[in-house]
């Protein structure tokens, strides 16, 4: 299976820009023989803009519907960050399509970060377990990742592959860097990470997207700027490398 991430900067509200921008992404993927492009947290309407509450739209509603269309057009599936509105309620949400753009995953965010995450959205309560070309995989975005907890409760259900937009901003380099290989190789994973780069407002992204097998090993890695990931996730891991925490983990009562 070939995996790709899009690191761009936020569209900041235009929708316009951000669809032609996914539009050559997934193309550019798809060219590669990728299967699966995931993009960055609140990809819609911008992960920084004040009037998401406003913007969130409806699970089905006009962004999924267009979004949908994109992965039909370019043969290529999406994971992709947006604001999702549900009644009165706004959720951090993800949704995963293939390439023929049905949807194949939902998730709304677990682990609200900071005080103006906790001000917009309510949290998700579940996880978003399901198979993609035969490999069991789930969603979490952004902080979530960071929770050790939640790697653990989705690899004992057998989930050998996570994905996740992001809105990762400086100076929290060592996320990519050191806390996202770190649970890939503790838990049997690999993980992809999507990020934003540039700035959005009064943030900074930090970009440093990255694709990292569950051997640890960095499959790809960018930079500070916009940058297609394309990389090929079947291969040999070493089997020296291989943890095994999960089978080991001795609890304490």
């Amino acid at each position: 299976m070939k995996l790709a991430i899009w690191q761009g900067p936020s569209p900041q509200g235009d929708d316009a820009a951000a669809f032609a921008a996914l539009l050559r992404a997934l193309r550019s993927a798809a060219d590669a023989g990728a299967s699966m492009l995931t993009a960055p947290e609140i990809f819609l309407p911008g992960y920084n803009q004040p009037d998401i509450a406003q913007k969130a739209q409806a699970r089905g509603g006009a962004w999924h519907q267009a979004l949908a269309g994109l992965c039909r057009e370019t043969g290529c599936g999406l994971t992709i960050g947006y604001a999702e509105r549900d009644g009165e309620i706004v959720y951090n949400a993800a949704v995963a399509f293939d390439g023929l753009g049905h949807e194949i995953a939902h998730y709304r965010k677990v682990q609200l970060y900071g005080p103006r995450e906790n001000a917009i959205y309510a949290p998700g309560d579940s996880y978003a377990v399901f198979d993609l070309d035969g490999v069991k995989a789930a969603l979490l975005i952004c902080y979530d990742i960071e929770f050790a907890p939640h790697l653990r409760a989705l690899a004992l259900q057998g989930v050998t592959l996570i994905l996740c937009p992001t809105a990762n901003m400086e100076p929290w380099y060592h996320v990519s860097r050191l806390t996202v290989p770190t649970h890939a190789i503790n838990h049997r994973l690999t993980i992809v990470y999507a990020n934003f780069c540039g700035v959005e407002g009064d943030l900074s992204y930090c970009g440093t997207s990255v694709i990292v097998a569950p051997d640890g090993a960095i499959l790809a890695q960018a930079g500070l700027g916009p940058t297609l990931l394309v990389a090929d996730t079947d291969r040999p891991l070493d089997p020296l490398m291989r943890q095994t925490q999960i089978e080991d983990f001795r609890p304490v009562r």
